[in-house]
């Protein structure tokens, strides 16, 4: 009987090292901490969808905050809303905050949709608006269920911002990014990183690297979506410059990255629908977000 123990307990010493040996010798990196949960995500979109379009002023749009409000309040994070003005236009942005050491990272994305979809291909639908599956709701979604998942416990600071007004530029009055500027004009103190999500639920994702993105946190976050098996959807390729929600954290010297894919055929359109976006993409989006501030940030 002892003689079988001590067999059992040298083959366990024996997988243990071999699975060790594995991991050694193909570096391989964890993944989250816990899943990303695609229902919820995806109910996340429907649930904005159903509110209508979210543009500024609009009863969706007073819907939309409420909605990311008690989510987040539901999840366990402490939320303020940012009341402001630009260009004679009420501004308001929903911040989530956990922790307060560091580093801290911020991830942000927008609620808002657009008010004309200025590049439908039927002219007689270029004044309707913009119903905002993926260039909007896609990247709340993404941020709510990362909120949901995240540990409470950490160390680490880590804010969601979602940016009210990103998308009204080219109409008279308005312009693009107000919300973002007006959160980063905002700020007291620089945060380490912030990572911005935008039109990331194409069913086709194909995410290349933003041209003016901090090089430094780009290739941690592509290096992270290879290691988990990402490298057909994070495209390791520089193709746009894109005017976004990172740009104003650029302009006052803090590392921002812009997480989106540009080669969405329904940009501004009223096709913009959740059956052009897909569960999986979303999935991807946010595994590897998620993964990346375990292995690259230190969140446990």
């Amino acid at each position: 009987m002892k003689n079988k123990t001590r067999w059992i307990i040298a083959l366990a010493i024996m997988l243990l090292v071999g699975t060790l040996s594995v991991l050694i010798l193909f570096n391989l990196k964890p993944g989250p901490t816990q899943p990303f949960n695609a229902d919820r995500a995806w109910q996340d979109v429907l649930a904005q969808m159903d509110m209508g379009p979210r543009t500024p002023g609009s009863q969706a749009h007073d819907q939309v905050v409420i909605y990311i409000q008690t989510e987040l309040e539901k999840a366990g994070w402490k939320v303020e809303i940012q009341e402001t003005e630009r260009m004679g236009h009420p501004i308001r942005n929903v911040i989530a905050k956990l922790g307060s050491g560091s580093p801290w990272v911020i991830f942000g994305a927008h609620y808002d949709s657009r008010f004309v979809a200025d590049q439908d291909p039927v002219a007689a639908h270029q004044s309707m608006s913009v119903p905002g599956a993926n260039d909007g709701a896609s990247g709340v979604a993404v941020l709510l269920e990362m909120a949901r998942v995240l540990p409470k416990n950490s160390d680490k600071q880590v804010w969601l911002v979602f940016f009210d007004a990103e998308d009204q530029g080219r109409i008279e009055g308005w312009d693009w990014i107000l919300g973002s500027r007006a959160f980063a004009d905002s700020l007291t103190a620089k945060p380490d990183a912030v990572v911005v999500v935008d039109m990331i639920g194409d069913a086709d994702l194909n995410i290349y690297r933003e041209k003016s993105s901090d090089k430094a946190i780009t290739d941690s976050i592509w290096q992270t979506a290879a290691d988990l098996g990402y490298s057909e959807q994070f495209i390791n390729e520089e193709k746009y410059n894109i005017l976004d929600d990172h740009l104003p954290f650029l302009e006052l010297g803090i590392p921002a990255v812009d997480i989106i894919d540009f080669d969405y055929p329904y940009w501004h359109t009223t096709s913009d629908t959740h059956e052009n976006i897909a569960q999986e993409s979303l999935v991807i989006v946010g595994n590897t977000l998620l993964a990346w501030l375990q292995v690259d940030i230190g969140l446990k």
